[in-house]
Parts: C-alpha cells; structure tokens; sequence
C-alpha cells in the first residue's frame, strides 16, 4: 500500500489534524526540545520550522532525538510480550544463587541471547549484570542499617568475593560501607544555602558529585535536615570555590533546557535508581504520568512503587519528580510542596515559550 503521507506537506498537515491514519507512517522531531512524537500526540503543536519528519523512530534517535514520554513512538500500540520476559528475567536473578549466563537467562524467556539483552537494557535501563550487582548492593544498605557484619553483609548480599564488593561498593554507595553506616563518618559535604524564586535553596556535594538538593522555608530548617541524613559527616560551609557549582545549580533552575552537566552522588536502591534515570529522561516542559513511568521501566503494575521512589528523592530538579503527575493530569503529592512543583512546571513551560 502506498503511503499517503510521504511528502513534508501531508505529513504537516496529518500532524495539524491529529490523523490516526498516519499514526504509523511517521515520526516527527522538534527542533527546539530534540524530542520525537507520533503524529497523534497530545503534546502542544509546534512551529513548522521547528518540525522535522522521519519515516521511522529508529532513524529518529540515529538523528539524535530523544522518545517523547507522552506517546512513547518506539513502542508498538500493541503490549509487548518482551516486557513479561523480561519482568520474569529479573526475577530469576532476584532470587538465583548465582547470577546465570546471558544464554541460561534467555533461553529460560524464550529469546535469542543477542534480543533479549538488547530488550533487558531497554526497558530495565541497566544489563543484567548491572542489575543483578544492583540488587545484590541494595540488600548490602538494608543490611548496613543493621547490626550484621560487613563480612556477613557481603555473603547474604551473594557476592562472589569481598573484594569484588569493595571494587563496587564505593561508587554506589557514595562512600565506604563503614562510612555509610556510620551515617557518613569522615566523608567532607559541602554546602551552601542560598535564596531563590522558589524560596531557600540547599545545595550539598561529596567528591563524588551532588548529594542533596533541598528547600525550604528556612536556613536552618535545612542545615538541621542536612544534618540529620549526614549527623557524622563533615559539613563544611563558606568554600568560596563551591560557590560555582551552586551558581549552576541555581542557573538551571531559570533555564531548565540548558541541563545540568554536573555529576550527582544518588543513593537509593535498585528500583529507585532505575525510576530516577527514567525521570531524567523526562523533558523540561513536559510531564509523564506516574503509571508512564512504570510502564516505561518495566514495571507497569509498580504505579505505588515509583510514587514512593519519587518521595524519596534527595536531589530535587535535577531528579525532576516534580515533572511526574496523575493520570488524570493533577499535580498530586511533591516533598518539597505542591506550589513549588506548579512554579517550577510553569517556569519551565514559560521558558520554553521563550526559547521558541
């Protein structure tokens, strides 16, 4: 059959009209946001002269653009039955002694090696070796909370060896696993608090990157708060050579679209790290529904599970939360309060606005 919209000027107007005809034909990008839709979209129309067309979504990302969140054009209208495999693979490696091979793991789904890999890192977002290391390390904070040894953290967490914890610990723990339980012992913080539109502004750093954005009411409010997830760190204030980051982070907060290249010290558990990546793939100006969320990490059913994740967020904006709503469109809950969640929406639909 031939395609009806094959020329720029029938695509436009498929993309005007909202025409499911063409909900398969094409794609489009917007030049302004590098995001790519379906024509049927329910994001807001574009500009002509900011609208690009692809025949496909593959060709699309090739491009350099970015799956909108909203229509998800990389996925079939129809249910996906990778994404029970893979909801079956990760539980396999939840519950295995031993992490099996990429063949064991794929042949017990029913795919190919190379096609179930390929799915796993798309809809999980990490391998199935990055996951299972993940889940092994998330039963090692649990377990840093309690009583129990680090000897015996490292055998019940199923490790092949202490000293293949200790290569990986640090990294995903932001600090050493003493220091980590010790509620930070040793580990330098600095931060500063600052004001901004959105009232004060807590920015907090390790060596490894950003560890803690926070606001509130009040400086001390938030110094207390800082303290009580860090009370045996090293809190230290009035770093003139901190001042730039802090300056970034408040830049970002006006111009969203800019990005933030600053690295960031997450902590959190296997899921919660996998919804957060998911979050900053959300696009300034947009939003995506708590259950697109879930969809989209393979979890579809973990609607409950990512509000939670998203509650438990130490990194406001730059982990945009904030961007995720009801299904029905309210805002619903934000930690930081519901009117800063609307500001910040706002000002990043207004300065898009701007941009255009």
């Amino acid at each position: 059959m031939n395609n009806i919209f094959s020329t720029e000027s029938t695509r436009w107007q498929a993309l005007v009209e909202r025409n499911q005809q063409a909900n398969d034909m094409f794609v489009y990008g917007v030049l302004t946001t590098n995001i790519y839709c379906r024509p049927v979209c329910s994001s807001r129309l574009p500009k002509q002269e900011n609208v690009k067309f692809f025949d496909s979504w593959q060709v699309a990302e090739k491009t350099g653009f970015r799956a909108c969140k909203r229509c998800s054009p990389q996925l079939s209208d129809k249910a996906d039955p990778s994404i029970n495999a893979i909801i079956s693979a990760c539980k396999l490696i939840e519950t295995s002694e031993n992490l099996p091979s990429l063949n064991e793991l794929a042949n017990r789904v029913g795919l190919s090696s190379y096609h179930f890999h390929r799915m796993f890192k798309k809809i999980v977002g990490l391998t199935p070796k990055q996951y299972a290391l993940e889940k092994r390390l998330s039963q090692v904070r649990a377990n840093l909370q309690t009583d129990a040894s680090i000897t015996d953290t490292v055998y019940n967490a199923r490790f092949e060896s202490s000293s293949r914890f200790y290569e990986t610990a640090t990294s995903s723990l932001g600090m050493k696993p003493t220091k980590y339980r010790r509620g930070g012992l040793g580990i330098k913080i600095r931060f500063a608090i600052v004001q901004s539109y959105l009232g004060y502004v807590l920015v907090a750093a390790t060596e490894q990157g950003i560890c803690k954005i926070d606001f509130g009411d009040s400086q001390e409010l938030l110094e207390e708060l800082l303290k009580k997830t860090f009370p045996n760190a090293d809190l230290q204030t009035n770093d003139s050579g901190f001042q730039t980051l802090v300056e970034q982070v408040l830049t970002f907060l006006e111009a969203p679209n800019r990005g933030l290249s600053l690295p960031l010290d997450i902590q959190g558990t296997a899921f919660q790290r996998r919804v957060w990546a998911a979050l900053q793939n959300i696009a300034p100006g947009t939003t995506s529904s708590y259950l697109q969320v879930a969809t989209q990490i393979g979890s579809p059913k973990a609607v409950r599970a990512v509000a939670q994740a998203c509650a438990s967020n130490n990194i406001a904006v730059a982990i945009p939360c904030h961007r995720v709503i009801r299904n029905n469109g309210d805002l619903a809950g934000y930690k930081w309060g519901i009117n800063r969640k609307q500001r910040l929406l706002e000002q990043e639909s207004s300065f898009l606005a701007s941009e255009k």
